[in-house]
């Protein structure tokens, strides 16, 4: 009757780690969204300054 603890903590830990790494790429893609968004902010700046 103890193998299901053995089952038990092994399916908790790999879910715990399949969390781990989604929160991570949430992360980097967020990341990646951010920079294109002041990318294009900047890019909005630098059109309008030039056509004063």
């Amino acid at each position: 009757m103890d193998g299901y603890k053995e089952m038990y903590y092994r399916l908790f830990g790999k879910i715990t780690d399949i969390i781990k790494e989604l929160q991570s790429v949430q992360q980097e893609t967020e990341e990646i969204f951010l920079s294109q968004e002041t990318e294009k902010r900047e890019g909005t700046c630098l059109a309008k300054k030039r056509s004063k």
